[in-house]
């Protein structure tokens, strides 16, 4: 938390989007760090949100194994995911995704209700679990919490 903190606060500056909920994404999507995603030579994709890297998507990408939710039911299957040079980069493209995508309009304004960011974030499609919103309430407050 305390290294990734300064991106988190300077892409919140630049659009808006709640430190907190950045910080607890990085957190829940890369389980504390420990699970980053890695490129085909075990480099760094400094994706900490799990970002997919769909047909627009001009950069590098990593494949990987990832757990996809379908009607509540789990399953594995190889994912593209956006792959960055830094995680600033990383930040700055999730505070873009975030703060200007349609979907996700309902996270802006919430102010610090971490449960109606948790539930914006979810009711705009960003994860398949279907239990994600609880998952990051409660990260969330672990990371406000200092721990």
């Amino acid at each position: 938390v305390n290294q990734m903190t300064p991106f988190a606060i300077q892409a919140s500056r630049a659009s808006g989007v709640p430190p907190q909920l950045m910080l607890g994404q990085a957190a829940l999507e890369s389980g504390w760090g420990k699970r980053e995603i890695r490129m085909a030579d075990g480099s760094n994709s400094f994706n900490l949100f799990g970002i997919k890297a769909t047909a627009n998507w001009q950069g590098k990408v990593a494949e990987v194994m990832t757990t996809e939710y379908k009607n509540g039911v789990a399953h594995t299957e190889i994912g593209k995911f956006r792959a960055y040079t830094s995680y600033g980069e990383a930040f700055k493209d999730y505070a873009n995704l975030i703060g200007n995508n349609p979907r996700y309009a309902g996270v802006l304004g919430q102010g610090t209700d971490n449960a109606a960011i948790a539930q914006a974030i979810q009711n705009g499609g960003y994860a398949t679990d279907p239990k994600y919103a609880e998952k990051l309430v409660r990260v969330m407050g672990i990371v406000e919490s200092g721990a």
